[in-house]
């Protein structure tokens, strides 16, 4: 459909969405540079690439997926291709080159520099470069109880779990990469620089619809070439760049704390049963849910799309309003009845939805702030006052750091938090359960993701007793 150009365009409330992001998704990739990064998309040109990449055990391998006629492989000829990539791959003594892309991207940038210096290395790095996308079949992880599975298998889709273990088996510049566990876990990691959530998401519910139908396509009795193998020259400094890379990946890893919660009591038909937007209803409960947690609200952003403009990416939301600070307050005040809070709840949620609704058609702020802020940085002039302003810092320190990644497959989505002191809160709200990743740092003494799950699913159940007994009355 890609290829070919006929996606469906999608609308919101009858206008048509952008579809740019959906053809940046493949064959495409990021690139470090010594100052800026950039994207690079092979997809667009006469000769779109017919191959994706597959790394097992650190060891990357070109897969071509189209036949010499032009026709996709068949998924028995696929499978033959990927036991070969298996079997000539179970060596795990290989350094892990793919390491050196979680780097900071200065340090990478440098480090890149001197890997591409050698012939052999610079066609391999173009080779995964170029390729539709990735698959990481990763090796087996440390046994975990039922209860801390997700928390782990999130973890390992957001990082790959440290140098011990995946965080090798993956070239994180890559805008797109499917991962395989061992156990049967299964996910993608993506690079966010060349598109949003929604189509990736798009996606994934296009690969399990895919997946479902039964077509079996014969397959054609030529044996296919072995898939090639990309090689590495390592000198003692590519050598030495990989264990700095393994370094800061382990203390990334260590640092961050994953909690998945399935909130199971209700989904999004519970608010729509009270014509309630579910998005602001949960953007509601996150409000409470920190204010108990902290006697204070805090700024809250929560991404909307832009995608009613040409080549719109995304706009902040601000879910703190002083309605939402008002039903926080009143939720746990034993000299406000039920109605009262009620309507304060209401209120709140209509607000968020007229932000919603700015945010939407271009009328936030956030944008608009930081195009004054970088042709201020352009002109080298002093930088307006604003800038300079506590109240501005303040206001541009999201603790909250929120997004709902909607999706038709039961799934969950995450993300680290944008602040050392804040949490990274991603929601997935399905007809009868809620999927939420809730990641906090954990060498910030304040924060605390399991916490902050308990008290998110204390508010969602408080915010349904109470909206069911005023409806009693």
């Amino acid at each position: 459909m890609i290829d070919s150009q006929t996606l469906p365009v999608e609308y919101l409330g009858g206008k048509p969405l952008c579809m740019d992001q959906y053809y940046q998704v493949l064959s495409s990739c990021r690139i470090p540079g010594p100052k800026r990064d950039t994207v690079v998309n092979h997809a667009i040109g006469k000769n779109p690439p017919t191959h994706i990449t597959v790394v097992h055990n650190f060891q990357f391998f070109v897969l071509d997926v189209y036949n010499s006629d032009g026709s996709p492989l068949t998924v028995d000829q696929i499978y033959v291709q990927l036991e070969k990539i298996w079997n000539t791959s179970l060596q795990t003594n290989k350094e892990p080159v793919g390491i050196l892309t979680s780097n900071h991207r200065n340090t990478w940038g440098k480090a890149y520099n001197n890997l591409i210096k050698d012939k052999t290395n610079k066609d391999s790095v173009r080779a995964i470069q170029k390729s539709i996308f990735t698959v990481c079949l990763d090796a087996p992880k440390p046994q975990v109880s039922d209860e801390m599975y997700h928390n782990k298998v999130a973890a390992q889709m957001l990082h790959g779990g440290g140098s011990r273990w995946n965080s090798g088996n993956r070239w994180f510049d890559k805008t797109l990469q499917f991962i395989i566990g061992e156990d049967g876990s299964c996910g993608l990691t993506y690079e966010h620089a060349a598109v949003e959530g929604p189509p990736i998401v798009f996606l994934v519910d296009h690969v399990v619809d895919y997946m479902r139908r039964n077509e079996m396509v014969r397959t054609p009795m030529i044996p296919l070439p072995m898939p090639l193998k990309l090689r590495f020259n390592i000198t003692p400094e590519i050598k030495k760049d990989i264990e700095k890379a393994k370094q800061n990946m382990n203390i990334m890893v260590h640092e961050l704390d994953v909690r998945v919660l399935n909130f199971s009591h209700y989904g999004r038909k519970f608010p729509r049963s009270y014509k309630l937007s579910p998005d602001a209803f949960i953007q509601m409960a996150l409000q409470l849910a920190y204010y108990r947690m902290y006697q204070m609200c805090c700024p809250t952003y929560e991404s909307a799309s832009l995608r009613m403009f040409k080549l719109g990416r995304t706009e902040a939301i601000r879910s703190t309003t002083t309605e939402s600070l008002q039903f926080t307050q009143a939720m746990d005040d034993p000299s406000k009845n039920n109605a009262e809070k009620a309507a304060l709840l209401e209120k709140a949620i209509k607000v968020h939805r007229e932000h919603t609704h700015m945010a939407i058609h271009g009328q936030a702020i956030e944008r608009h702030i930081l195009g004054l802020k970088m042709v201020a940085i352009e002109d080298l002039t002093s930088l307006p006052e604003i800038f300079m302003d506590t109240s501005f810092a303040v206001s541009s320190h999201f603790n909250l750091f929120t997004s709902q990644v909607g999706s038709k497959t039961d799934c969950v989505m995450c993300f680290g938090p944008m602040v050392p002191d804040g949490y990274g809160v991603c929601y997935n709200p399905m007809d009868d359960h809620f999927n939420f990743a809730v990641t906090a740092f954990n060498s910030c003494e304040e924060t605390n993701a399991t916490k902050l799950s308990r008290f998110l699913e204390d508010a969602l159940l408080d915010m349904k007793t109470l909206l069911e007994q005023v409806s009693k009355v």
